[in-house]
C-alpha cells in the first residue's frame, strides 16, 4: 500500500480549514476563470485532494476528473456531497494516467513545487501534454520564489504570523528547494509539521512547457487576470497544445 506522504489522515482532517485561513483568494475567481479555459470540455485536476476546486467546478457543469497521490485526502473528497461521483485516480500526477482526453488540465495553489525534482516537474509537464487534446490548455498557479524579500545572506522568511498558525520558510538557493515549517495550535496544543518543496521560476516553467510541446499563451498575476509584474508574488500561466494548423 502506498504511502500518504506528506498529506496523511491527520493533515486531510484539518485541511480545507487550514487553506482557508491562509488563502486569501476567493473559490469562485478560481471556479469562474477554469470553466472559462475548459470552453465546455472535460477537465483534470493534478492534485485534486479534498476537492475545494474540483467540487463548485463540477456544479458548475463542468466534467471534472482528477488525480492525487494522497487516498486520505481522496477519501475526505468523498465524503463531501458529490464527492463520490467525481472520477479519481490516485496516483503520482507527474506520471498517473487517466482514461480519455481533456480540454483542460490544472495544477494549482503552488501543488507543481510538491515535486521535489526538477526531473519529476518536467515529468508532469509531459503527462499534461499526453492527456490534452489539440488546442487544450494546461494551467498552473504558483508563488514567485520570494528571493527578492529575503537580505543578503539570510534563508528564512516569515509567511504566517497569527495566534494560531506560526510559517517559516527555509531557502536553499543551492539546491533550489524550499522547506516550509508550520507551527499551529489546535485545542491549546502546538503542532508542528515541515514539508519540502522545490520553487521553480516562470522562465523555467515555460522551457519545461516547451519540452512538452506547449505553448505560453497567458501569465496573469492572478485568477482575474490581472497584469503580471515584477512585484506579482505569484503568477497563474496557461499553456496550450498546438493544433494541426500551427
Amino acid at each position: 500500500m502506498q504511502s500518504d506522504g506528506y498529506f496523511d489522515q491527520s493533515v486531510a482532517a484539518t485541511y480545507d480549514a487550514d487553506v482557508e485561513a491562509d488563502q486569501a483568494e476567493a473559490v469562485d475567481p478560481i471556479v469562474d476563470c477554469l470553466a472559462e479555459l475548459a470552453d465546455g470540455g472535460r477537465v483534470l485536476e493534478f492534485g485534486i485532494g479534498t476537492g475545494r476546486i474540483a467540487l463548485p467546478l463540477a456544479m458548475k457543469g463542468v466534467e471534472v476528473h482528477g488525480i492525487d497521490h494522497s487516498q486520505a485526502m481522496l477519501t475526505k473528497l468523498a465524503a463531501k456531497p458529490g464527492g463520490d461521483r467525481l472520477p479519481v485516480t490516485q496516483g503520482n500526477f507527474a506520471t498517473t494516467v487517466c482514461e480519455g482526453s481533456f480540454s483542460l488540465v490544472y495544477l494549482i495553489f503552488n501543488t507543481v513545487m510538491n515535486l521535489t525534482t526538477q526531473e519529476a516537474q518536467v515529468r508532469c509537464f509531459q503527462n499534461a501534454a499526453s492527456h490534452l487534446t489539440p488546442g487544450g490548455r494546461f494551467v498552473i498557479e504558483v508563488m514567485v520564489p520570494a528571493l527578492q524579500r529575503l537580505p543578503w545572506g539570510e534563508t528564512h522568511q516569515v509567511f504566517a504570523c497569527r495566534d494560531d498558525h506560526w510559517g517559516i520558510d527555509t531557502y536553499d538557493v543551492v539546491s533550489q528547494t524550499v522547506q516550509s515549517h508550520h507551527m499551529r495550535v489546535r485545542n491549546q496544543v502546538v503542532e508542528r509539521s515541515s514539508i519540502p518543496f522545490r520553487y521553480v521560476w516562470p522562465s523555467e516553467l515555460d522551457l519545461m512547457a516547451r519540452i512538452a510541446d506547449l505553448k505560453l499563451t497567458a501569465r496573469w498575476g492572478g485568477w482575474q487576470q490581472e497584469p503580471f509584474t515584477n512585484i506579482s508574488r505569484y503568477h497563474v500561466s496557461v499553456w496550450e497544445k498546438p493544433t494541426a494548423d500551427n
